[in-house]
């Protein structure tokens, strides 16, 4: 599955926002014209921040939905429903970054739970935990923004599943690698 390019990066960060803007802000914006590879299935999250802290973020790991739908549905489900924190407020969205990032399908790491740190490459991989019907997600950005080497990554990642650091060494678990396109809002209002 090939990459968007910057163009149609920048057409999902602006359609993240123009749903952001109606739904939440009650603004009447132009309909976002979207390429024809919006309409491909496609794993997609989206991540809001408020003055350089997360703010929330959710989104779709697996191709489900195309593009059009995806980006929209990840958009207002980090506003609204991310558990972690209260559903962001209008007056919020002037100081709200929007980051979408496009997913590759997620690939099953066949190495045996010793040497799966061999296969997790920090700044290219996301992670995808799965166990004792638990699964965790941590997006490729991740590991760099908090300087995580593989096996802190791999910690982490069980973390957010809710089990305990280094399940992912045990063999009834799985782990998953996948790669994501970053495009980040230049400038918002």
């Amino acid at each position: 599955m090939e990459g968007i390019s910057r163009e149609e990066g920048a057409t999902a960060v602006k359609l993240a926002r123009t749903v952001l803007q109606e739904t939440i802000g009650n603004d009447n914006l132009p309909a976002v014209l979207m390429p024809d590879s919006f309409s491909e299935k496609r794993g997609v999250f989206v991540t809001l921040n408020r003055n350089g802290e997360l703010r929330g973020c959710i989104g779709y790991p697996t191709p489900v939905l195309s593009l059009s739908e995806a980006i929209p549905g990840a958009a207002l489900s980090a506003a609204l429903e991310d558990p972690r924190f209260p559903p962001v407020r209008a007056e919020e969205l002037p100081e709200i970054s929007i980051e979408v990032t496009v997913l590759t399908p997620p690939v099953l790491v066949s190495l045996p739970p010793a040497e799966r740190t061999e296969a997790v490459i920090v700044g290219k991989h996301g992670l995808i935990i799965s166990g004792y019907k638990r699964t965790g997600l941590l997006l490729p950005q991740v590991p760099v923004e908090y300087h995580w080497d593989a096996r802190t990554f791999l910690d982490q990642v069980c973390i957010k599943a809710g089990l305990p650091p280094g399940t992912w060494r045990r063999d009834d678990t799985e782990l998953y690698t996948f790669e994501g396109q970053i495009f980040y809002e230049e400038e918002h209002t």
